[in-house]
């Protein structure tokens, strides 16, 4: 193969902005050959904006039989992803899905088994895995310049959404058409993160979630979880759709210092002595231990989409590894799903996590809501994850 063929599922905001880099030849050695909506209007966009070249299917399962893709980037609401990508591993095809994986672990486990049994590549679009300052934070930790890590905060609240913004479609922030709030759709990417620079999954979570704060929805908004490691390390991780103006500052402290990103900048507060040395050998009462304040340089692209998908496209025609395997999405709805289920219990949860526990708690929530099905059960739809 020398260039992949691909098929989008869902024209909604991020269906269509993927499309258009396609289409603006942003990814090498991959060409948009299809896409797929069950609204009539965005085909009929699609034709006119993209032209005879680019296959336009209604149906989902009619566009992966056709010969045409090689692979799909699933763009759909999230009930739909796992679904939609097990579907398109059992005719062959490799898999972008959008973030988040799915709603809940026990179907998004599914989907990794799938995959794996289908030999295909499968990706995740967490394209702040390509951002600069996450990248060089993860190999600083990995180098071990923080020595060991003590503890991990971050406070991510510009997330800013209206009643209007809710209003704009029935499926927003209700657990049976989204399946949560803005764990489930603001901040998978800082949830994925929060993991993938430490390479620390916690051993328990303890969280807070206030639903339908200062807004008309039956989701959470507004998230305070606090994490505990096998190390002895800790977490705070605190979210908000309903706070502005918003904050997004992560702090990751280690034997060897503190290292902070806010306002695009990286510093590293670096000890000369490891705390744990300085602790074991000091003799003088007060004191601490001498600091160096470094402005850390970061070099390279913002964290764009059309890089993951290039990488996802590299992947297919070279083998390189993947910067997101789509199985790593278990990890950051683990986290999610954990601290719903511990605000629902009132409880710590514990991971591994109780996936049944939280499929049946979730369930209770939806039919409370008066929803007769769940969209995973409906005929899945197209429309745009955002």
């Amino acid at each position: 193969m020398e260039v992949v063929r691909i098929g989008i599922i869902g024209l909604g905001n991020m269906g269509s902005a993927h499309a258009r880099y396609l289409i603006e030849n942003k990814v090498k050695g991959a060409v948009l050959a299809a896409v797929c909506d069950a609204r009539t209007e965005r085909l009929e966009w699609a034709a006119r904006e993209f032209g005879n070249g680019v296959a336009c299917f209604a149906g989902i399962e009619e566009m992966y039989a056709s010969g045409t893709i090689d692979g799909v980037i699933i763009c759909t609401p999230h009930y739909g992803h796992p679904a939609e990508a097990v579907a398109a591993f059992r005719h062959g095809l490799h898999v972008l899905t959008e973030k988040p994986a799915g709603v809940y672990t026990k179907q998004v486990r599914e989907m990794n088994e799938a995959a794996a049994a289908s030999g295909k590549v499968f990706g995740i679009m967490y394209n702040q895995r390509t951002q600069p300052l996450y990248k060089k934070l993860r190999d600083l930790i990995r180098q071990g310049e923080l020595g060991e890590i003590r503890r991990i905060n971050w406070i991510i609240t510009h997330w800013y959404r209206s009643q209007s913004y809710y209003d704009s479609g029935g499926w927003r922030a209700t657990w049976a058409g989204e399946g949560g709030g803005v764990l489930i759709n603001q901040s998978p990417h800082q949830l994925d993160l929060w993991q993938w620079v430490t390479g620390m999954m916690p051993k328990r979570l303890r969280a807070f979630c206030a639903f339908g704060k200062h807004r008309d929805i039956e989701v959470e908004n507004e998230v305070t979880a606090y994490a505990e490691y096998e190390n002895g390390a800790t977490g705070v991780f605190i979210t908000s759709a309903c706070e502005t103006p918003g904050t997004n500052r992560l702090e990751v402290v280690g034997d060897l210092g503190r290292m902070v990103i806010e306002n695009d900048k990286l510093t590293f507060y670096r000890l000369r002595q490891s705390e744990t040395e300085f602790n074991r050998t000091y003799k003088g009462g007060f004191g601490e231990p001498e600091v160096w304040k470094i402005d850390i340089p970061v070099e390279g692209q913002r964290g764009q989409h059309h890089l993951i998908t290039q990488d996802w496209v590299n992947g297919i025609l070279h083998g390189t590894p993947l910067i997101a395997p789509g199985e790593e999405g278990l990890k950051g709805l683990t986290l999610s799903n954990a601290m719903l289920l511990s605000a629902w219990t009132d409880e710590w949860a514990e991971l591994p996590l109780d996936e049944d526990r939280f499929y049946g708690l979730l369930r209770q929530k939806i039919e409370a809501s008066g929803a007769a099905k769940t969209t995973e059960e409906k005929t899945l739809d197209t429309t745009g994850s955002y």
